[in-house]
């Protein structure tokens, strides 16, 4: 039985494009936006911001790659989900200082922003078949009731 589930083909193009987005935001960490991902990191974490900005830029281009290969799709579909939510409290602390960053210059646009993060975690888990290979693990560890 194989370990991850068969792909169609817009799963396989939803996982690619979302591999890409990660990979240029990545690199966006490490050259020309680093200034913007900067703000975005809360005050409390007791790391240097730009650390943490390099650092998560090259978290998100080797999550791109491995998306775009396909290796070990539904165990990086996991991981790309939990970056997600592991990054949220970036974006939090961006709504609750308001701070101007990406062009998000008004509460209005900073509170948008996060109701996309919740699409960003489903993305992740659809495109790699992590939620269906979760499901079908579930459910076949369910006992069966006799009829």
């Amino acid at each position: 039985m194989p370990t991850s589930p068969a792909s169609s083909p817009v799963r396989t193009a939803a996982r690619v494009l979302l591999g890409a987005v990660l990979g240029f935001a990545g690199l966006s960490h490490l050259f020309w936006a680093r200034e913007e991902f900067r703000a975005q990191v809360p005050t409390w974490v007791p790391l240097d911001v730009d650390a943490v900005v390099l650092a998560s830029g090259v978290v998100e281009i080797v999550l791109g790659v491995l998306l775009i290969a396909g290796w070990r799709r539904t165990v990086v579909g996991w991981i790309v989900a939990a970056f997600f939510v592991a990054v949220f409290p970036g974006n939090i602390s961006q709504y609750l200082t308001g701070t101007d960053a990406f062009g998000l210059d008004t509460d209005n646009a900073r509170a948008i922003r996060l109701l996309f993060q919740p699409l960003l975690v489903a993305w992740a888990l659809w495109s790699t078949g992590a939620w269906s290979a979760w499901r079908r693990r579930s459910e076949r560890a369910r006992p069966t009731r006799a009829a």
